[in-house]
Protein backbone atom coordinates (compact mmCIF):
# COMPACT_ATOMS: atom_id res chain seq x y z
CA UNK A 1 0.00 0.00 0.00
CA UNK A 2 1.57 3.61 -0.75
CA UNK A 3 2.22 5.67 2.42
CA UNK A 4 0.27 8.78 3.35
CA UNK A 5 1.48 11.85 1.59
CA UNK A 6 0.50 15.29 2.46
CA UNK A 7 0.10 18.18 0.48
CA UNK A 8 2.46 21.04 1.79
CA UNK A 9 1.37 24.38 1.37
CA UNK A 10 3.54 27.66 2.06
CA UNK A 11 3.48 29.14 5.43
CA UNK A 12 1.54 32.41 4.08
CA UNK A 13 -1.38 30.39 2.34
CA UNK A 14 -4.38 31.53 2.68
CA UNK A 15 -6.36 29.00 5.57
CA UNK A 16 -9.27 28.30 3.37
CA UNK A 17 -6.29 27.28 0.61
CA UNK A 18 -4.62 25.05 3.36
CA UNK A 19 -8.44 23.68 4.43
CA UNK A 20 -9.90 22.48 1.43
CA UNK A 21 -5.89 21.05 0.44
CA UNK A 22 -6.69 18.87 3.85
CA UNK A 23 -9.73 17.72 2.80
CA UNK A 24 -8.65 17.00 -0.64
CA UNK A 25 -6.42 14.57 0.76
CA UNK A 26 -8.47 12.54 2.24
CA UNK A 27 -11.61 13.09 -0.15
CA UNK A 28 -12.22 14.24 -3.86
CA UNK A 29 -13.89 17.46 -3.22
CA UNK A 30 -12.45 19.49 -5.47
CA UNK A 31 -12.09 16.59 -8.48
CA UNK A 32 -15.40 15.76 -8.07
CA UNK A 33 -16.29 19.65 -8.44
CA UNK A 34 -14.29 19.83 -11.45
CA UNK A 35 -15.63 16.48 -13.15
CA UNK A 36 -19.44 17.48 -11.96
CA UNK A 37 -19.62 20.98 -13.04
CA UNK A 38 -15.93 23.12 -12.63
CA UNK A 39 -14.29 21.59 -15.66
CA UNK A 40 -17.03 19.77 -17.25
CA UNK A 41 -16.69 20.90 -20.98
CA UNK A 42 -20.47 21.92 -22.56
CA UNK A 43 -21.30 23.23 -25.55
CA UNK A 44 -21.12 27.00 -26.39
CA UNK A 45 -24.58 27.48 -27.96
CA UNK A 46 -27.05 26.50 -25.15
CA UNK A 47 -30.08 28.80 -24.77
CA UNK A 48 -32.97 29.01 -22.30
CA UNK A 49 -34.14 25.79 -22.67
CA UNK A 50 -30.91 24.32 -20.94
CA UNK A 51 -31.56 26.04 -17.47
CA UNK A 52 -34.33 23.51 -16.70
CA UNK A 53 -32.23 20.64 -15.45
CA UNK A 54 -30.63 23.09 -13.12
CA UNK A 55 -34.10 25.15 -12.09
CA UNK A 56 -35.02 21.09 -11.28
CA UNK A 57 -32.22 20.42 -8.89
CA UNK A 58 -32.90 24.30 -7.23
CA UNK A 59 -36.55 22.81 -6.49
CA UNK A 60 -35.92 19.35 -5.56
CA UNK A 61 -33.29 20.71 -2.44
CA UNK A 62 -36.33 23.40 -1.70
CA UNK A 63 -39.08 20.56 -1.32
CA UNK A 64 -36.32 18.65 0.40
CA UNK A 65 -35.52 21.34 3.31
CA UNK A 66 -39.18 22.31 4.00
CA UNK A 67 -40.29 19.30 3.69
CA UNK A 68 -38.32 18.54 6.92
CA UNK A 69 -39.60 21.49 8.70
CA UNK A 70 -43.09 20.55 7.70
CA UNK A 71 -42.99 16.65 9.26
CA UNK A 72 -41.38 18.60 12.35
CA UNK A 73 -44.51 19.53 13.22
CA UNK A 74 -47.05 17.40 10.87
CA UNK A 75 -48.84 14.61 12.62
CA UNK A 76 -49.86 11.62 10.17
CA UNK A 77 -52.87 10.38 11.90
CA UNK A 78 -56.08 10.23 10.71
CA UNK A 79 -58.29 9.64 13.59
CA UNK A 80 -60.69 12.44 15.29
CA UNK A 81 -59.19 14.74 17.71
CA UNK A 82 -61.87 16.29 20.52
CA UNK A 83 -63.05 19.08 18.22
CA UNK A 84 -63.91 15.89 15.59
CA UNK A 85 -61.36 17.46 12.90
CA UNK A 86 -58.87 15.00 12.05
CA UNK A 87 -55.78 14.75 13.83
CA UNK A 88 -53.60 15.46 10.39
CA UNK A 89 -55.81 18.00 9.18
CA UNK A 90 -55.44 19.81 12.52
CA UNK A 91 -51.60 19.64 12.16
CA UNK A 92 -51.30 21.09 8.66
CA UNK A 93 -53.80 23.91 10.32
CA UNK A 94 -51.34 24.24 13.39
CA UNK A 95 -48.58 24.73 10.69
CA UNK A 96 -50.34 27.67 9.05
CA UNK A 97 -51.73 29.22 12.50
CA UNK A 98 -49.33 29.22 14.80
CA UNK A 99 -45.53 27.66 14.04
CA UNK A 100 -43.92 30.86 13.27
CA UNK A 101 -43.27 31.39 9.41
CA UNK A 102 -44.73 27.88 9.27
CA UNK A 103 -47.50 28.98 6.46
CA UNK A 104 -45.05 30.24 4.40
CA UNK A 105 -42.92 26.85 4.56
CA UNK A 106 -46.64 25.04 3.83
CA UNK A 107 -46.80 27.18 0.61
CA UNK A 108 -42.99 26.85 -0.25
CA UNK A 109 -43.96 22.87 0.04
CA UNK A 110 -47.02 23.02 -1.66
CA UNK A 111 -46.27 25.60 -4.71
CA UNK A 112 -42.94 23.79 -5.32
CA UNK A 113 -44.80 21.10 -6.05
CA UNK A 114 -46.11 22.47 -8.97
CA UNK A 115 -43.36 24.37 -10.18
CA UNK A 116 -41.40 20.66 -9.90
CA UNK A 117 -43.83 19.49 -12.60
CA UNK A 118 -43.93 22.17 -14.62
CA UNK A 119 -40.18 22.38 -14.77
CA UNK A 120 -39.83 18.85 -15.47
CA UNK A 121 -42.47 19.20 -18.19
CA UNK A 122 -40.28 21.68 -19.85
CA UNK A 123 -37.52 20.05 -19.58
CA UNK A 124 -38.84 16.93 -21.44
CA UNK A 125 -40.18 19.35 -23.79
CA UNK A 126 -36.66 20.67 -24.28
CA UNK A 127 -35.55 17.19 -24.62
CA UNK A 128 -37.99 16.01 -27.23
CA UNK A 129 -37.32 19.50 -29.80
CA UNK A 130 -33.59 18.76 -29.79
CA UNK A 131 -33.48 14.56 -29.75
CA UNK A 132 -31.37 14.60 -26.44
CA UNK A 133 -33.25 11.07 -26.05
CA UNK A 134 -31.58 9.80 -29.04
CA UNK A 135 -27.86 8.19 -29.35
CA UNK A 136 -25.81 8.07 -27.28
CA UNK A 137 -28.32 9.34 -24.48
CA UNK A 138 -31.01 6.81 -24.63
CA UNK A 139 -29.68 5.98 -20.66
CA UNK A 140 -30.05 9.17 -19.94
CA UNK A 141 -33.30 9.55 -21.37
CA UNK A 142 -34.57 6.46 -19.46
CA UNK A 143 -33.15 7.90 -15.87
CA UNK A 144 -35.24 10.67 -16.76
CA UNK A 145 -38.34 8.89 -17.07
CA UNK A 146 -37.71 7.19 -13.61
CA UNK A 147 -37.65 10.25 -12.14
CA UNK A 148 -40.99 11.21 -13.69
CA UNK A 149 -42.70 8.12 -12.11
CA UNK A 150 -41.08 8.63 -8.83
CA UNK A 151 -42.58 12.22 -8.80
CA UNK A 152 -46.01 11.52 -9.95
CA UNK A 153 -45.44 9.09 -7.40
CA UNK A 154 -44.11 11.22 -4.70
CA UNK A 155 -46.85 13.47 -5.70
CA UNK A 156 -49.80 11.14 -5.24
CA UNK A 157 -48.24 10.09 -1.86
CA UNK A 158 -48.24 13.49 -0.40
CA UNK A 159 -51.98 14.36 -2.06
CA UNK A 160 -53.22 12.71 0.84
CA UNK A 161 -51.08 14.08 4.01
CA UNK A 162 -53.29 17.14 4.30
CA UNK A 163 -56.61 14.92 4.85
CA UNK A 164 -58.64 17.32 3.17
CA UNK A 165 -61.32 16.63 0.85
CA UNK A 166 -60.22 16.46 -2.23
CA UNK A 167 -56.91 15.21 -0.76
CA UNK A 168 -59.08 11.98 1.33
CA UNK A 169 -61.49 11.39 -2.04
CA UNK A 170 -58.58 11.76 -4.63
CA UNK A 171 -56.68 9.05 -2.98
CA UNK A 172 -59.53 6.96 -3.02
CA UNK A 173 -60.59 7.60 -6.39
CA UNK A 174 -56.82 6.59 -7.44
CA UNK A 175 -56.60 3.69 -5.31
CA UNK A 176 -59.69 2.41 -6.65
CA UNK A 177 -58.34 2.22 -10.06
CA UNK A 178 -56.18 -0.67 -9.57
CA UNK A 179 -59.14 -2.27 -8.58
CA UNK A 180 -60.04 -2.44 -11.97
CA UNK A 181 -57.30 -4.78 -12.97
CA UNK A 182 -58.32 -8.49 -13.59
CA UNK A 183 -57.95 -11.04 -10.59
CA UNK A 184 -55.49 -8.96 -8.81
CA UNK A 185 -57.07 -5.82 -8.38
CA UNK A 186 -58.83 -5.77 -5.27
CA UNK A 187 -56.02 -7.22 -3.64
CA UNK A 188 -53.92 -4.75 -4.76
CA UNK A 189 -56.39 -1.92 -3.71
CA UNK A 190 -56.61 -3.24 -0.65
CA UNK A 191 -52.88 -3.48 -0.05
CA UNK A 192 -51.83 0.28 -1.12
CA UNK A 193 -55.09 1.20 1.25
CA UNK A 194 -53.84 -1.02 3.85
CA UNK A 195 -57.35 -0.75 4.58
CA UNK A 196 -60.75 -1.58 3.26
CA UNK A 197 -61.30 2.24 3.01
CA UNK A 198 -58.84 5.08 3.14
CA UNK A 199 -58.08 5.40 6.61
CA UNK A 200 -55.73 5.81 9.33
CA UNK A 201 -53.22 2.63 7.96
CA UNK A 202 -53.33 4.33 4.10
CA UNK A 203 -52.10 8.25 5.70
CA UNK A 204 -49.64 6.45 7.57
CA UNK A 205 -48.42 4.17 5.07
CA UNK A 206 -48.76 7.20 2.36
CA UNK A 207 -46.49 9.24 5.03
CA UNK A 208 -44.01 6.15 4.81
CA UNK A 209 -43.43 6.68 1.16
CA UNK A 210 -43.59 10.27 1.32
CA UNK A 211 -41.08 11.17 3.43
CA UNK A 212 -38.35 7.87 3.14
CA UNK A 213 -38.88 5.60 0.51
CA UNK A 214 -39.88 7.52 -2.71
CA UNK A 215 -36.74 10.23 -1.79
CA UNK A 216 -34.20 7.97 -1.29
CA UNK A 217 -34.98 6.60 -4.18
CA UNK A 218 -35.11 9.82 -6.17
CA UNK A 219 -32.10 10.87 -5.08
CA UNK A 220 -30.38 7.90 -6.55
CA UNK A 221 -32.04 8.34 -9.85
CA UNK A 222 -31.17 11.79 -9.79
CA UNK A 223 -27.42 11.08 -9.39
CA UNK A 224 -27.62 7.78 -12.04
CA UNK A 225 -29.07 10.57 -14.29
CA UNK A 226 -25.93 12.93 -13.73
CA UNK A 227 -23.66 10.59 -14.20
CA UNK A 228 -24.89 9.43 -17.71
CA UNK A 229 -24.92 12.85 -18.49
CA UNK A 230 -21.61 13.84 -17.75
CA UNK A 231 -20.42 10.43 -19.39
CA UNK A 232 -21.61 11.24 -22.79
CA UNK A 233 -21.97 14.66 -22.97
CA UNK A 234 -24.96 17.17 -23.12
CA UNK A 235 -26.96 17.60 -26.12
CA UNK A 236 -26.96 21.11 -27.96
CA UNK A 237 -29.85 22.96 -29.70
CA UNK A 238 -27.99 21.94 -33.00
CA UNK A 239 -27.71 18.27 -32.20
CA UNK A 240 -24.27 18.11 -32.98
CA UNK A 241 -21.81 15.94 -31.20
CA UNK A 242 -19.23 18.10 -29.69
CA UNK A 243 -17.05 15.41 -28.71
CA UNK A 244 -16.22 14.45 -32.26
CA UNK A 245 -14.56 17.37 -33.06
CA UNK A 246 -11.53 18.15 -30.13
CA UNK A 247 -8.42 20.72 -29.69
CA UNK A 248 -5.28 20.24 -28.99
CA UNK A 249 -6.29 20.65 -25.12
CA UNK A 250 -8.20 17.44 -25.47
CA UNK A 251 -11.42 19.35 -25.15
CA UNK A 252 -14.00 19.85 -27.63
CA UNK A 253 -13.41 23.28 -29.62
CA UNK A 254 -17.22 24.26 -29.70
CA UNK A 255 -17.73 23.65 -25.58
CA UNK A 256 -16.71 26.24 -23.00
CA UNK A 257 -16.02 25.26 -18.87
CA UNK A 258 -19.72 25.27 -17.28
CA UNK A 259 -18.01 27.62 -14.21
CA UNK A 260 -18.16 30.61 -14.72
CA UNK A 261 -19.71 30.95 -18.13
CA UNK A 262 -22.95 28.49 -17.55
CA UNK A 263 -22.80 28.80 -13.42
CA UNK A 264 -23.57 32.80 -14.34
CA UNK A 265 -26.32 31.51 -17.08
CA UNK A 266 -27.74 29.55 -14.60
CA UNK A 267 -27.78 31.98 -11.71
CA UNK A 268 -29.40 34.39 -13.97
CA UNK A 269 -32.21 31.95 -14.53
CA UNK A 270 -32.56 30.94 -10.68
CA UNK A 271 -33.14 34.96 -10.24
CA UNK A 272 -35.91 34.87 -12.33
CA UNK A 273 -37.29 31.46 -11.21
CA UNK A 274 -36.84 33.04 -7.61
CA UNK A 275 -39.23 36.21 -8.57
CA UNK A 276 -41.49 34.11 -10.01
CA UNK A 277 -41.77 31.53 -7.62
CA UNK A 278 -41.94 34.14 -4.71
CA UNK A 279 -44.82 36.37 -6.30
CA UNK A 280 -47.04 33.01 -6.36
CA UNK A 281 -46.24 31.95 -2.63
CA UNK A 282 -46.95 35.44 -1.48
CA UNK A 283 -49.92 36.62 -3.79
CA UNK A 284 -51.22 33.49 -5.29
CA UNK A 285 -50.33 29.76 -3.28
CA UNK A 286 -53.62 28.44 -4.20
CA UNK A 287 -53.68 29.92 -8.04
CA UNK A 288 -57.29 30.17 -8.28
CA UNK A 289 -57.48 26.23 -6.67
CA UNK A 290 -55.11 24.90 -9.88
CA UNK A 291 -52.28 24.34 -6.94
CA UNK A 292 -54.10 24.71 -3.98
CA UNK A 293 -57.75 22.96 -4.15
CA UNK A 294 -60.47 25.25 -2.52
CA UNK A 295 -61.83 21.95 -1.31
CA UNK A 296 -58.75 20.78 0.81
CA UNK A 297 -59.24 23.42 3.11
CA UNK A 298 -62.13 21.49 4.80
CA UNK A 299 -61.07 18.41 6.75
CA UNK A 300 -61.49 15.03 4.74
CA UNK A 301 -65.08 13.40 5.33
CA UNK A 302 -65.61 10.26 4.54
CA UNK A 303 -69.64 10.92 4.50
CA UNK A 304 -69.41 13.91 2.20
CA UNK A 305 -68.43 13.22 -1.41
CA UNK A 306 -67.31 16.50 -3.28
CA UNK A 307 -69.41 17.35 -6.59
CA UNK A 308 -66.19 17.02 -8.67
CA UNK A 309 -63.24 14.73 -7.87
CA UNK A 310 -59.99 15.36 -9.91
CA UNK A 311 -56.14 15.06 -9.02
CA UNK A 312 -53.80 17.70 -9.12
CA UNK A 313 -53.21 19.44 -12.42
CA UNK A 314 -50.38 17.78 -13.52
CA UNK A 315 -52.11 14.55 -13.88
CA UNK A 316 -54.83 15.54 -15.12
CA UNK A 317 -53.53 15.33 -18.82
CA UNK A 318 -53.30 11.49 -18.15
CA UNK A 319 -56.42 11.76 -16.04
CA UNK A 320 -58.48 12.85 -18.62
CA UNK A 321 -57.18 9.65 -21.14
CA UNK A 322 -58.81 7.54 -18.64
CA UNK A 323 -61.83 9.27 -18.55
CA UNK A 324 -62.05 9.39 -22.18
CA UNK A 325 -62.10 5.65 -22.66
CA UNK A 326 -65.70 5.15 -22.55
CA UNK A 327 -67.31 1.76 -23.64
CA UNK A 328 -68.22 3.67 -27.42
CA UNK A 329 -65.10 4.97 -27.60
CA UNK A 330 -63.38 0.99 -27.41
CA UNK A 331 -64.98 0.77 -30.87
CA UNK A 332 -62.77 3.45 -32.48
CA UNK A 333 -60.05 1.79 -30.21
CA UNK A 334 -60.51 -1.27 -31.76
CA UNK A 335 -60.68 0.24 -35.29
CA UNK A 336 -57.46 2.08 -34.30
CA UNK A 337 -55.53 -1.30 -33.26
CA UNK A 338 -56.66 -3.49 -36.32
CA UNK A 339 -55.84 -0.57 -38.63
CA UNK A 340 -52.57 -0.28 -37.02
CA UNK A 341 -51.91 -4.02 -36.72
CA UNK A 342 -51.80 -4.05 -40.93
CA UNK A 343 -50.21 -0.99 -41.45
CA UNK A 344 -46.84 -2.35 -39.54
CA UNK A 345 -47.52 -5.65 -41.42
CA UNK A 346 -47.00 -3.53 -44.39
CA UNK A 347 -45.04 -0.74 -44.02
CA UNK A 348 -43.22 -1.55 -40.81
CA UNK A 349 -39.34 -3.28 -40.98
CA UNK A 350 -39.89 -5.00 -37.75
CA UNK A 351 -38.87 -9.07 -38.37
CA UNK A 352 -41.63 -11.40 -38.98
CA UNK A 353 -41.76 -12.83 -35.60
CA UNK A 354 -41.64 -9.36 -33.74
CA UNK A 355 -44.69 -8.72 -36.45
CA UNK A 356 -46.39 -11.99 -35.28
CA UNK A 357 -45.72 -11.00 -31.21
CA UNK A 358 -47.25 -7.56 -32.46
CA UNK A 359 -50.75 -9.18 -33.61
CA UNK A 360 -51.11 -11.08 -31.11
CA UNK A 361 -51.05 -8.69 -28.76
CA UNK A 362 -53.34 -6.44 -31.22
CA UNK A 363 -55.89 -9.50 -30.97
CA UNK A 364 -56.26 -10.20 -27.15
CA UNK A 365 -56.41 -6.24 -27.04
CA UNK A 366 -59.66 -6.65 -29.48
CA UNK A 367 -60.89 -9.49 -28.50
CA UNK A 368 -60.92 -7.59 -24.41
CA UNK A 369 -62.26 -4.48 -25.82
CA UNK A 370 -65.62 -6.95 -26.76
CA UNK A 371 -69.04 -6.10 -25.05
CA UNK A 372 -69.10 -8.86 -21.98
CA UNK A 373 -65.60 -8.87 -22.07
CA UNK A 374 -63.39 -6.49 -20.06
CA UNK A 375 -65.28 -3.15 -19.55
CA UNK A 376 -64.21 0.13 -19.86
CA UNK A 377 -62.63 1.21 -16.62
CA UNK A 378 -60.19 -1.37 -17.14
CA UNK A 379 -59.16 -0.14 -20.65
CA UNK A 380 -58.65 3.12 -19.14
CA UNK A 381 -56.81 2.55 -16.83
CA UNK A 382 -54.49 0.26 -19.53
CA UNK A 383 -54.73 3.71 -21.49
CA UNK A 384 -54.35 6.18 -18.67
CA UNK A 385 -50.64 3.88 -18.11
CA UNK A 386 -49.84 3.53 -21.03
CA UNK A 387 -49.79 7.42 -22.15
CA UNK A 388 -47.16 7.25 -19.24
CA UNK A 389 -45.15 4.39 -20.48
CA UNK A 390 -44.82 5.25 -23.88
CA UNK A 391 -42.60 7.79 -23.25
CA UNK A 392 -39.86 5.81 -21.97
CA UNK A 393 -39.66 4.62 -25.36
CA UNK A 394 -39.19 7.63 -27.35
CA UNK A 395 -35.46 6.93 -27.94
CA UNK A 396 -36.72 3.84 -30.30
CA UNK A 397 -39.22 5.67 -32.00
CA UNK A 398 -37.79 8.47 -33.56
CA UNK A 399 -36.16 7.64 -36.69
CA UNK A 400 -35.22 11.16 -37.73
CA UNK A 401 -31.88 11.28 -40.07
CA UNK A 402 -31.29 14.42 -37.29
CA UNK A 403 -31.84 14.79 -33.79
CA UNK A 404 -32.60 18.89 -33.47
CA UNK A 405 -36.11 20.35 -34.87
CA UNK A 406 -34.09 22.70 -36.19
CA UNK A 407 -33.12 20.68 -39.28
CA UNK A 408 -36.72 18.64 -39.53
CA UNK A 409 -38.89 19.92 -42.16
CA UNK A 410 -41.38 22.46 -40.99
CA UNK A 411 -44.30 20.55 -41.09
CA UNK A 412 -42.59 18.52 -38.49
CA UNK A 413 -43.13 21.55 -36.33
CA UNK A 414 -46.82 21.72 -36.81
CA UNK A 415 -46.71 17.99 -35.89
CA UNK A 416 -45.60 18.70 -32.54
CA UNK A 417 -47.09 21.72 -31.75
CA UNK A 418 -49.94 19.33 -31.94
CA UNK A 419 -49.48 17.16 -29.69
CA UNK A 420 -48.63 20.39 -27.37
CA UNK A 421 -52.05 21.58 -27.82
CA UNK A 422 -53.61 17.96 -27.29
CA UNK A 423 -51.52 18.33 -24.16
CA UNK A 424 -52.78 20.85 -22.55
CA UNK A 425 -56.49 20.04 -23.77
CA UNK A 426 -56.50 17.05 -21.64
CA UNK A 427 -54.46 18.82 -19.15
CA UNK A 428 -57.29 21.35 -18.91
CA UNK A 429 -60.60 18.84 -19.97
CA UNK A 430 -59.02 16.94 -16.58
CA UNK A 431 -59.62 19.53 -13.97
CA UNK A 432 -63.45 20.23 -15.62
CA UNK A 433 -66.45 17.95 -14.34
CA UNK A 434 -67.39 15.74 -17.32
CA UNK A 435 -69.47 16.83 -20.27
CA UNK A 436 -70.22 15.01 -23.88
CA UNK A 437 -68.55 17.98 -25.23
CA UNK A 438 -65.62 17.64 -23.42
CA UNK A 439 -65.71 13.74 -23.52
CA UNK A 440 -65.36 14.08 -27.48
CA UNK A 441 -62.61 16.57 -27.66
CA UNK A 442 -60.56 14.55 -24.81
CA UNK A 443 -60.81 11.12 -27.30
CA UNK A 444 -60.08 13.35 -30.09
CA UNK A 445 -57.07 14.63 -28.28
CA UNK A 446 -55.86 10.76 -26.75
CA UNK A 447 -56.00 9.59 -30.59
CA UNK A 448 -53.38 12.78 -31.41
CA UNK A 449 -51.29 11.75 -28.90
CA UNK A 450 -51.45 8.11 -29.18
CA UNK A 451 -50.80 8.83 -32.62
CA UNK A 452 -47.73 11.39 -32.55
CA UNK A 453 -45.71 8.07 -30.58
CA UNK A 454 -47.29 4.89 -33.18
CA UNK A 455 -46.69 6.35 -36.08
CA UNK A 456 -43.45 8.45 -35.29
CA UNK A 457 -40.95 5.59 -37.07
CA UNK A 458 -42.71 6.71 -40.35
CA UNK A 459 -43.47 10.28 -40.04
CA UNK A 460 -40.16 11.33 -38.37
CA UNK A 461 -38.11 9.94 -41.20
CA UNK A 462 -40.43 11.83 -43.85
CA UNK A 463 -39.96 14.81 -45.50
CA UNK A 464 -36.81 17.09 -47.31
CA UNK A 465 -34.13 17.60 -44.09
CA UNK A 466 -31.86 20.84 -43.53
CA UNK A 467 -28.03 19.81 -43.90
CA UNK A 468 -26.90 19.83 -40.18
CA UNK A 469 -23.56 22.17 -39.98
CA UNK A 470 -20.09 20.56 -39.04
CA UNK A 471 -19.52 22.93 -36.00
CA UNK A 472 -22.39 24.23 -33.76
CA UNK A 473 -24.55 27.51 -34.67
CA UNK A 474 -23.20 29.93 -31.59
CA UNK A 475 -24.70 33.57 -31.58
CA UNK A 476 -23.35 35.47 -28.89
CA UNK A 477 -25.96 36.85 -26.37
Amino acid sequence: MAAFKETKFPADAPAAQKALGWVDDRFPLTKLWNDQWGKYYAPKNFNFWYIFGSLAMLVLVLQIVTGIFLTMHYKPDGTLNLSGVPVAFASVEYIMREVPWGWLVRYMHSTGASAFFIIVYLHMTRGLMYGSYRKPRELIWLFGFAIFLCLMAEAFFGYLLPWGQMSYWGAQVIVNLFGAIPLIGPDLSLWIRGDYVVSDATLNRFFAFHVIAIPLVLLGLVAAHLIALHEVGSSNPDGIEVKENLGADGHPVDSIPSHPYYTVHDLFGVSVFLTIFSAVVFFAPEMGGYFLEYNNFLPGDSMKTPPHIAPTWYFTAFYSVLRATTSDFLWVLMAGIVGYTAFLWLKSKLSGMVKIIVSVIALLMVAGMMPGMLDAKFWGVVFFGGSVVILAFLPWLDHSPVKSIRYRPDWHKYVYAGLAIAFVTLGYLGTQPPSPVGTIIAQIATLYYFSFFLLMPWWSAMGTFKKVPDRVVFHAH
